[in-house]
């Protein structure tokens, strides 16, 4: 019988460059929460719901005229909360610093 063969290790170092990132679900995911938010505010503030519509003759309810709203806050929530999310990452992209690794790799 043979003698089992040494593992072999290889290093090797490399340099990568490590910068911070803001996670863009919560950003959207919090303008989407402002959205609703404005707009339930907008559905109470502004009690627009006790007179007929001058251009359809309906009158809206309360769940309704807050679910129009959020059609139109929840989409300019989440592109507001997107582009303080770029302008986040901009400002961070100054704030980069290049680090060594070490790469090791073992075959037996």
């Amino acid at each position: 019988m043979s003698e089992p063969a040494e593992p072999r290790t290889e290093h090797r170092i490399e340099t990568a460059t490590v910068r911070r990132s803001p996670r863009y679900a919560i950003f959207f995911a919090a303008g989407a929460a402002v959205g609703i938010l404005v707009a339930l505010i907008l559905t109470f503030a502004f009690d627009g719901t006790a007179q007929k519509s001058p251009t359809t003759d309906v009158m809206y309810s309360a769940s309704q005229v807050f679910g129009f709203l959020c059609l139109v806050c929840i989409p300019v929530g989440m592109a507001l909360a997107g582009g303080l999310a770029l302008l986040l990452d901009r400002r961070l992209a100054r704030r980069t610093h290049d680090v060594r690794i070490d790469h090791e790799r073992t075959e037996a």
